[in-house]
């Protein structure tokens, strides 16, 4: 029969002697458990356990969680990355800083240690700092321990020697073969023209055929470079110079043979001249 047609009277059951496992109410009425059953009952069906469609949704999320995860990782690895290597760009800039840096320190320490002298001593690289040497001014040739000045300017002989001595030297005086050959290759390549001849220090105004150079000593004959026939006094087409030729000038612009190319001439001519004086001592210095 069922159970729903059944209709029970309020029957009452008496709990037997003894003791049981689970402790009741020492009366229970049918109708009582019945109600608490349907009650539970009512409640399991208010909440039905989760579908399939539940599980698959929380597998997806789980999923999307993971390659949000995986995508975080590898971009902090990328950034890591990045940093790294633009700590190690800035650990070499800055080596090459203090480098650098330490180079400047070290040439301004040197240059701070050099004088800067005009003009400095010309002297091959091996030469030691401090070390005298031969000097000229500027605009001076330094040869053989002497300073040369080849001027632009044409005037007399005598007028040649005043400037020479307001700069402090003298109209050159050749003292040997050597010297002579260094001032007549220097006049080749100095010299316009073929008359573009230079005054040396070498006169016989004071007395005929008796030639001295500024400092008043005699040539030595067995040191001279006349070219051809002079010194021959010439004394003008007409004799319009009776003085003569009393002065020495020297130049040769296509070269000369056997270094002869010293000429006498009218001391009142203009030429431009060579003037000497000895090299000063100084010393190697930095510029």
């Amino acid at each position: 029969m069922p159970e729903a047609d059944v209709v029970y009277s309020d029957v009452t059951f008496k709990r037997s002697g003894g003791i049981t496992k689970a402790s009741l109410p020492d009366e229970t009425t049918y109708s009582e458990i019945k109600t608490s059953k349907l009650h539970t009952e009512q409640k399991v069906s208010q909440h039905p356990v989760s579908d399939g469609g539940s599980k698959v949704t929380e597998r997806a999320s789980l999923l999307i969680l993971g390659v949000l995860l995986a995508a975080a990782v590898v971009g902090l690895g990328v950034v890591i990355f990045h940093n790294l290597q633009m700590k190690e760009k800035l650990q070499t800039l800055k080596n090459e800083k203090d480098a650098l840096k330490k180079n400047l320190t070290e040439k301004l320490t040197e240059l701070k240690q050099c004088s800067v002298v005009q003009p400095v001593c010309p002297q091959p690289p091996e030469a030691q700092m401090n070390e005298p040497c031969p000097k000229c001014e500027e605009d001076w040739e330094l040869h053989g321990g002497k300073c040369y000045y080849f001027s632009t300017t044409k005037s007399t002989w005598n007028q040649s020697r005043d400037d020479c001595r307001s700069k402090g030297g003298d109209l050159v005086k050749i003292d040997s073969r050597e010297e002579q050959s260094f001032l007549e290759l220097r006049l080749r390549q100095k010299m316009d023209y073929d008359e573009d001849k230079f005054w040396i220090g070498l006169t016989d105004s004071k007395e005929e055929e008796k030639w001295l150079w500024v400092d008043d000593s005699p040539l030595n004959t067995s040191l001279t470079f006349w070219i051809r026939e002079d010194p021959d006094n010439w004394t003008g087409r007409n004799g319009e110079v009776p003085e003569g030729e009393d002065c020495a000038r020297m130049g040769e612009r296509g070269g000369a043979d056997e270094l002869k190319c010293w000429f006498d001439r009218f001391c009142k001519d203009p030429h431009k001249s060579i003037c000497e004086k000895p090299a000063e001592t100084g010393r190697v210095t930095c510029v």
